[in-house]
């Protein structure tokens, strides 16, 4: 038996087939056979007849005529769909896979659950899939799923490294998750065989494991099947027939397949790399793309057994222990692109590249070095003729016989942000979306099955699923090939970088710019991206720092950038301490404080909601009374069902008129102008959209978002630097707070809005696209004599959350309600008018509050940045969600939701009757509780009154 090593040194000098040069695309060297090797993992699937010699069958049951959910697909999610659809109770549902259960990235997958992530939701997701395959599943249908828990190691080979596990490990705390940082030495008393000669420590999660993925997937539909769901394999999908009703809605009508249809009007595409296919059937874009995903798998190991899996993000390999043998794979920069998806590629593989691969060899045997004398199991023949197991090939002209290393080199769908995609398409209403797991989808099928059952059955998940939902995605980027194919491939090379608070992409920059852009650039602004847009993060007092095109990391002969600003900046921010510009952030921020700063916020969404029901659409669809007269502008939040919060955004009321202006559109009846984070845009409109849609509203939603610009200009000296400007009395009596007016800006009709999401005197001009650069420059130049300065979102940040503003997704989520965050001043509960979420609220108040939103502050200087562990008297009560330093307050603040240990309802003496503290890293600091915010918490500032 040759060694891992030797192997690898054979098969490097093996003759390769040719290579298509350009970006990516490498020939695919042939689909594999079914292989005759014993000890090969899922060898019942591997052994099963495949290929062009299969004789040709229907499918494995005949098709209902109706249903009342299809899936399409037979992997993680879309057994796990069915399963959570049946025990929600839906038992017209029927899941269709063109071959078998798992043919498709769900055979091949390791199969592993770490239960950590730097995210809470999925957390809560990884959760709920280990209670799934760990016990839930054996428990209804005495099938064992094939869970180990033999635990996850998580290697640091540097501070930062370590520094992150230390927050996972502070994270964990909040939902109960164990876990231990552990020295060198005892990690080398844990795993014998690893070398941590290279060590600053190790992360351990004793109740991390493995599962089967066809004894998971057999038990699923197992599960599934005895609630009244029906499994039909053998049966490819054709084409999803859609209809458009009487308001021009388009909607699901049937699904088409070689054996028939089934009429339904709902669909769940789970269909993996072949769900871009499947979407385009019904008109749908999903934006992903398939890369070849590998890992080889060793002969027995001497010692290795009960090892617990590794992962060492450090070295980009993951090691899974199989019996007495172990699984060796990671994610390299130059992944080879599945350029053509076969529908016709089932339980097949590719041969290596060892070109790719080779650095995670050296990775595992630098780990674990044993390896380097450890065989290879021959489940797949490298190149050569393949002979029993072994291999031919010419080595210096010699003939020899080599038994060479094959691979597990399967198929996995990336994402353009590396989160999957989910939720019903915005292009056809019961078309939902379950894929793009960037090779996560067994260890997050549980969870985001369930989510994504709740979706369909109730119209909203239960957890806060914005992250994963399709509608995060700006519709012109959904189908933008460049964009889809750098972020997806960044998102690939990165899957194992530290994830730094932040981090900003280097792929698909300088999609969507502004018209002050190139002004901003040339004032030293250094951007961040956000859904495409390039948007101001602060200013670099040290020259211009434009975004290069994507160099792919050197990969696939691209040229690594040697001088990049830009780059360089951004490395400065990957520490979890403060950055090196710390103090440029605090400058920009004590200067609003001061003096005034302009904020380029033109990346907002800007739309119009007009027509002869737009103010019955604007009563349902917001949170607070909007019907004020025109000129009002009124902080709101708009709701789902269950009293979550949707959005929060300002209205605007307009006067009707018969013209249409830069500044208005044309309308009879009744119109709003609405103005929304930039970044969660697409998501706005989609709601609007959709509740539009269901409650049948006579009225138009208009996008003119890529029309307007909006400078704010805020701080004490606002009023002094825009009277210069603006041809309009400034003043509290003539403009007071929460107005707005037309007025000219040095000549240009602009629309002034009286608003603060710093908490200071300012003003919002919202400014035709043509008239952007000269307002703004009318704007500098007369700030020059009052110390007016250029800020970015990083001030924003500091200066919002130091005032206690909420931000959206951070402190406010779908599965957050008002009440529970501060807001229930954004809730016209004491009217009768009836709004979305209002009997979640009514129903909410009159049970208490299960848990609050509460800042914090803590007086010694340490950065946090979310996922904090909040301890109350002795006890963790919950995680921050949202920290900052605040400048003017000189101390770190936090923001997290708090429970009561004992499940009782959490009063306001509850909060300010506790001892609390931090834990950042598993060390704890002392901190107090606010009820109001800490900066101005009498709104004096925003009042004019300084």
């Amino acid at each position: 038996m040759a060694s891992l090593s030797r192997a690898l040194r054979v098969a490097a000098t093996c003759p390769r087939r040719g290579r298509t040069r350009g970006l990516g695309l490498r020939a695919l060297t042939g689909q594999a056979g079914p292989t005759a090797e014993k000890s090969v993992p899922y060898r019942r699937t591997l052994k099963e007849p495949q290929g062009p010699s299969t004789v040709a069958r229907g499918p494995s049951q005949p098709l209902p005529s109706t249903a009342h959910v299809v899936v399409i697909g037979g992997g993680s999610l879309g057994c796990q769909t069915l399963y959570h659809l049946a025990k929600l109770g839906v038992s017209g549902a029927v899941l269709l896979e063109r071959e078998r259960l798992t043919s498709g990235t769900t055979w091949h997958t390791a199969g592993l659950l770490w239960q950590l992530r730097p995210s809470d939701v999925e957390v809560e997701l990884l959760a709920h899939t280990r209670r799934v395959v760990s016990h839930d599943l054996e428990e209804e249908t005495g099938l064992h799923t094939g869970w180990i828990q033999n635990g996850g190691l998580f290697i640091a080979s540097n501070r930062q490294r370590l520094d992150e596990y230390k927050r996972l490990m502070s994270l964990g705390k909040a939902y109960g998750v164990e876990s231990h940082v552990l020295s060198p030495a005892e990690t080398k008393a844990l795993y014998p065989l690893m070398n941590v000669d290279d060590l600053y420590g190790t992360l351990y999660v004793p109740h991390d494991g493995t599962m089967d993925p066809a004894g998971t997937c057999t038990a699923l539909t197992r599960a599934a099947a005895a609630r009244g769901a029906q499994v039909i394999e053998n049966c490819p999908v054709t084409g999803i027939r859609v209809r458009t009703d009487d308001f021009g809605v388009r909607r699901v009508a049937a699904v088409e397949t070689e054996h028939g249809s089934i009429q339904t009007p709902c669909v769940v595409n789970c269909a993996g790399v072949w769900a871009s296919a499947v979407g385009r059937m019904a008109g749908v874009k999903v934006p992903l793309v398939a890369m070849h995903h590998a890992y080889v798998v060793t002969e027995r190991i001497e010692g290795i057994q009960n090892m617990p899996n590794v992962r060492d993000h450090d070295a980009s390999v993951y090691l899974r222990l199989q019996g007495d043998a172990l699984s060796v794979g990671g994610y390299e920069t130059n992944p080879i692109f599945w350029e053509e998806v076969s529908d016709k590629f089932a339980f097949g593989l590719f041969d290596l590249d060892w070109d790719v691969f080779t650095q995670h060899i050296e990775g595992a045997i630098n780990r674990v070095p044993v390896l380097e004398k450890t065989g290879v199991k021959s489940t797949v023949c490298g190149p050569g003729v393949e002979q029993g197991g072994k291999a031919t090939c010419e080595v210096r002209g010699t003939a020899r016989t080599s038994r060479l290393p094959s691979a597990l080199r399967g198929r996995e769908s990336f994402t353009p942000d590396h989160k999957p995609l989910m939720g019903e398409a915005p292009e056809l209403r019961g078309f939902f979306l379950g894929c793009g797991f960037n090779s996560a989808g067994m260890m997050l099928g549980g969870g985001c099955g369930q989510e994504l059952a709740h979706w369909i059955v109730h119209g909203r998940p239960e957890k806060d699923m914005y992250s994963y939902d399709i509608r995060r995605f700006h519709h012109l980027l959904t189908d933008h090939r460049r964009w889809i194919r750098e972020r997806s491939h960044e998102s690939y090379a990165k899957n194992y970088s530290v994830v730094f608070p932040h981090d900003e992409p280097l792929a698909g920059r300088n999609m969507r710019t502004d018209p002050l852009h190139e002004e901003l650039l040339a004032r030293g602004c250094v951007f961040q991206e956000r859904q495409g847009w390039e948007r101001p993060g602060w200013f670099t007092p040290k020259g211009t720092a434009p975004v290069l095109r994507y160099d792919y990391y050197g990969a696939y002969g691209n040229r690594m950038h040697e001088d990049h600003a830009y780059g360089r900046l951004l490395g400065d921010e990957y520490t979890f301490d403060f950055p090196p510009h710390h103090d440029v952030i605090k400058k920009e921020c004590l200067a609003c404080r001061g003096a005034a700063a302009v904020f380029n916020m033109s990346y907002f969404g800007k739309f119009y909601l007009v027509g002869l029901d737009a103010r019955k659409a604007a009563d349902w669809l917001f949170s607070a009374d909007v019907s004020r007269p025109p000129g009002s502008t009124v902080y709101t939040c708009m709701l789902n069902h269950r009293g979550g919060t949707e959005s929060d955004l300002t209205v605007s009321r307009l006067a009707p008129g018969p013209q249409a202006s830069a500044l208005a559109p044309a309308f009879e009846g009744d119109g709003y102008y609405l103005a929304v984070g930039g970044a969660v845009a697409q998501h706005n409109w989609s709601h609007i959209s959709t509740v539009l849609q269901d409650q049948k509203f006579r009225c138009q939603l208009i996008d003119s978002s890529e029309d307007l610009g909006l400078i704010s200009i805020q701080g004490p000296a606002s009023r002094a630097i825009l009277q210069e400007v603006l041809d309009a009395d400034l003043s509290n009596e003539a403009f007071p707070f929460s107005t707005h007016k037309l007025v000219r800006a040095s000549g240009h009709l602009v629309r002034a809005m009286r608003l603060s999401f710093v908490g200071e005197l300012g003003w919002e001009l919202h400014v035709p696209k043509p008239a952007c650069v000269p307002v703004y420059r009318a704007v500098m130049a007369a700030g020059t004599k009052h110390g007016l300065v250029n800020a970015g979102y990083r001030a924003i940040d500091s200066l919002s959350i130091e005032k206690g503003y909420r931000h959206w997704h951070a402190d406010l989520r779908p599965d957050d309600s008002p009440l529970e965050a501060g807001l229930a001043f954004t809730c016209k509960l004491k009217s009768a008018v009836p709004f979305l979420g209002r009997e979640a609220l009514e129903k909410q108040r009159s049970e208490g509050l299960r848990r609050r939103l509460v800042c914090f502050t803590v007086d010694e200087k340490v950065p946090m940045f979310g996922l904090e562990a909040i301890w109350r008297n002795g006890q963790v009560v919950g995680h921050v969600r949202r920290a900052d330093f605040g400048f003017a307050v000189d101390k770190t603040l936090a923001y997290g939701y708090i429970r009561d240990p004992s499940g009782q309802s959490v009063s306001l003496d509850f909060v300010k009757s506790g001892d609390y503290a931090l834990e950042r890293m598993g060390v704890t600091y002392p901190a107090r509780a606010h009820l109001k915010s800490p900066f101005d918490p009498d709104n004096k500032r925003v009042k004019g009154i300084y």
